[in-house]
């Protein structure tokens, strides 16, 4: 019975009414006094109770004196029941898709902690219908790696730049060797790692041995098509160097003033 009681509960009825109702379907018609008697619905509540089945369409009123109460037969509740709620979801369906083609695509969402970053990322890679891209470091490779060799599996295109896991493949996947990942560690501060989908949404992450985890997760197409270019440069760069050779790359660099400070964000001294 509260298997019963659980169910109906779940269409709207308090314990109280489930009840009733099934008390009714039991025994009727009767007076709201044996309903209470008969099911333990509190006398003092009972009439209130029944109200409310009446406003739900669930039972019936039988002329007498006192009056009594039937209950609508169960298949007819049901049929009720799901017309009334097919009709609600259509509703809502149209109607908070229509509000949220409203909402404005240059939304940024703000997320803290390394937990909570990485969950965030991993529904990202979830929600990927078709390409993913990720520039990612070794230390987040062994929370992500599981969800996203799943989604190679689906059929999605997954091309990755990693710093570090030399080992390690996510799809197309190039390591960032042609310096080394402490260079760019210290130009930014910590170790930036994104995830762009479809070109629709990206989660741009910044993680730190000194601070919090932070990033931000948007669909604003500037910033999805800025981060997916910036990962396709890195694969593209990390291919062009390990055909040249990677000692041509830093000769390149390392005694130049401007690109020294392009690679490193510092002044040559």
């Amino acid at each position: 019975m509260e298997n019963i009681y659980k169910e109906l509960q779940k269409l709207g009825f308090s314990q109280y009414e489930c009840k009733a109702y099934v008390g009714l379907l039991k025994h009727s018609p009767v007076t709201g006094y044996e309903i209470s008697k008969r099911t333990g619905v509190p006398r003092s509540m009972i009439y209130e109770v029944l109200g409310k089945l009446l406003d739900k369409g669930a039972v019936y009123t039988v002329p007498s004196e006192p009056v009594k109460y039937s209950p609508v037969p169960a298949a007819e509740l049901i049929d009720r029941l799901r017309k009334s709620f097919a009709q609600s979801f259509d509703f809502l369906e149209k109607s908070l898709a229509a509000l949220e083609g409203e909402r404005e695509t240059d939304v940024i969402w703000h997320i803290r902690s390394d937990e909570q970053v990485l969950a965030e990322m991993l529904e990202l890679v979830g929600s990927t219908r078709e390409e993913l891209w990720l520039s990612v470091w070794e230390q987040q490779v062994p929370s992500i790696q599981a969800a996203v060799e799943r989604r190679i599996r689906d059929g999605i295109h997954v091309f990755s730049i990693l710093f570090g896991a030399p080992e390690t493949q996510l799809g197309y996947t190039c390591h960032h060797n042609y310096m080394t990942p402490d260079v760019v560690r210290d130009r930014m501060g910590g170790c930036l790692t994104i995830a762009a989908r479809d070109g629709e949404e990206v989660l741009i992450a910044n993680f730190s041995q000194k601070t919090t985890a932070w990033a931000v997760k948007t669909k604003d197409p500037a910033l999805v098509l800025v981060a997916t270019e910036y990962i396709r440069h890195d694969i593209m760069i990390s291919e062009v160097t390990r055909r040249l050779g990677p000692e041509k790359l830093d000769a390149l660099w390392r005694n130049q003033r401007d690109l020294y400070h392009v690679v490193t964000g510092k002044r040559l001294k």
